[in-house]
């Protein structure tokens, strides 16, 4: 479930970890802060970024069939010496900051359906129309307060897109590892705010 491995860390390193996992918080550090799907899990952004490092580290290790990650640090030149420093680094922190317990896979997911399922009856939980109410106008009910869920939901997630495309702007031309790995999280982020846009348009249209 996560990448990090903690059987390569430096003997002594001091690990200081959060008590316990909330619903909502990130499955692998129990932080709140920018959680998002990662690996379909939830995982806030601190974690995803140094997943990522070290992602893009085994990338380079594999592409050039090198000696896997961990242990020493010796390397044939600079470049892979900064790829297994960076992704060192990475796997530091991530041990660093990993829950006493991990949590269950299953309450991870049983606690994410009841959200799915709150985004899904949103629309339709309001409604209460009199039980003689006729049949159409219900209907035009739910249509209208799908109308207002929908364009609250885009609002947010044009907002979102802004922050994510002004965080990209801020990082072009950024050297280094943690930079791309940075940019690679963005990236994604953008593409899922995108899509998500495109699905909530044909949504709008269907309730015209």
């Amino acid at each position: 479930m996560i990448d990090a491995d903690s059987s390569h860390g430096p003997a002594g390193t001091t690990t200081v970890r959060i008590a316990r996992w909330t619903p909502g918080g990130c499955v692998w550090c129990g932080s709140t802060d920018s959680v998002e799907d990662f690996r379909n899990e939830p995982r806030c952004g601190l974690c995803r970024e140094k997943e990522a490092v070290i992602d893009e580290a085994k990338h380079f290790i594999g592409m050039y069939g090198l000696r896997p990650l961990g242990g020493t640090l010796a390397s044939e030149d600079e470049e892979e010496r900064e790829y297994r420093v960076t992704a060192r680094d990475a796997r530091e922190v991530l041990n660093r900051i990993r829950l006493e317990k991990l949590p269950d896979p299953a309450a991870v997911r049983k606690a994410l359906r009841p959200r799915a399922a709150a985004a899904g009856n949103a629309p339709v939980s309001p409604t209460s129309a009199p039980a003689k109410a006729p049949a159409k106008k219900s209907q035009a009910g739910v249509t209208g307060i799908d109308a207002i869920e929908l364009q609250s939901r885009v609002e947010k997630l044009l907002g979102q897109l802004t922050s994510v495309d002004e965080q990209i702007s801020a990082l072009d031309g950024v050297q280094g590892l943690p930079a791309r790995a940075r940019m690679k999280d963005l990236e994604r982020q953008r593409t899922t705010v995108l899509s998500t846009l495109a699905a909530l348009e044909k949504a709008r249209r269907r309730t015209n």
